[in-house]
């Protein structure tokens, strides 16, 4: 009986997904817009979190955001994590950044309020998505805006992109054919 009783309690607990195991599901997020963003409501979508600014050379890629978002709104999510942490390249509030990106580029994806990518106030997800010890995949190193981390219909790492890569090059769109 005590041997059925820890199975059952073993069965249970793995089906959690808690930060330190392999899924991005777990992780909640304030949204630029005041709610949450709860990623375990992308369940069964890929999802793109890129951290973004509004200010830098890179920033021409909401376009390119914005049109996968669109185009592959049936499999795919892209969550925007506006960062100020790179040559003060996203200085204004949350209500600048999101207008910015709503009527410079036609945003609709989600964005979340302002955070940290490294550092001592990481975000919880970017602590998740840079460490192999919490995502079960890779390590990474934000040096920069635009970073991409693709993650699959499960929120298990798939890949990482460095800002150079567009989001609508064909090493990331081969993982949406």
């Amino acid at each position: 009986m005590k041997y059925l009783f820890t199975l059952f309690a073993i069965a249970a607990l793995s089906a959690f997904s808690l930060p330190g195991s392999p899924s991005i599901h777990a992780f909640k997020v304030k949204s630029i817009e005041g709610g949450e963003i709860d990623f375990s409501k992308y369940k069964g979508k890929k999802i793109l979190i890129v951290n973004t600014a509004s200010k830098c050379g890179y920033t021409p890629q909401y376009e390119a955001l914005q049109k996968i978002s669109k185009e592959y709104a049936d499999k795919l999510v892209v969550v925007g994590f506006p960062c100020n942490q790179f040559g003060g390249q996203e200085p204004g509030t949350e209500e600048e950044v999101q207008s910015f990106c709503k009527l410079r580029f036609g945003v609709t994806f989600p964005l979340t309020a302002k955070v940290d990518v490294k550092g001592d106030n990481i975000s919880p997800v970017y602590k998740w998505l840079c460490n192999k010890s919490e995502n079960g995949v890779l390590d990474a190193t934000i040096a920069w805006n635009f970073n991409k981390f693709l993650l699959d219909e499960d929120g298990k790492m798939l890949a990482y992109f460095p800002s150079k890569v567009t989001p609508d090059s064909e090493e990331i769109l081969k993982y949406l054919k």
